[in-house]
């Protein structure tokens, strides 16, 4: 039996479509579908690795790393995060 594919909506921005999504797949002569798949993939295989271990270094300082993978990358997401506590720097 073939497998059906499934539909998700994809709410951006104009501006966010045009300098993600649209620009790549200009850039790659690709649609924006495969733009998305091409992304996805590369966050799960990214994603897998630092879970298994290893090490991604990103030359700049953290925030620009921030910046570039998001906020819990590299976080097991089968299980919510730790609860981050503040420390006082005085």
């Amino acid at each position: 039996m073939a497998e059906h594919p499934k539909t998700m909506t994809f709410n951006l921005s104009p501006r966010e479509m045009e300098a993600l999504i649209e620009q790549l797949a200009l850039e790659h002569d690709m649609s924006k579908t495969a733009v998305l798949r091409q992304a996805l993939r590369a966050y799960q295989y990214l994603h897998r690795r630092v879970m298994e271990g290893e090490r991604i270094i990103l030359s700049g300082d953290a925030q620009r790393a921030m910046e570039f993978v998001g906020p819990g990358f590299g976080e097991d997401l089968r299980y919510p995060s730790p609860q981050k506590t503040e420390v006082d720097h005085a």
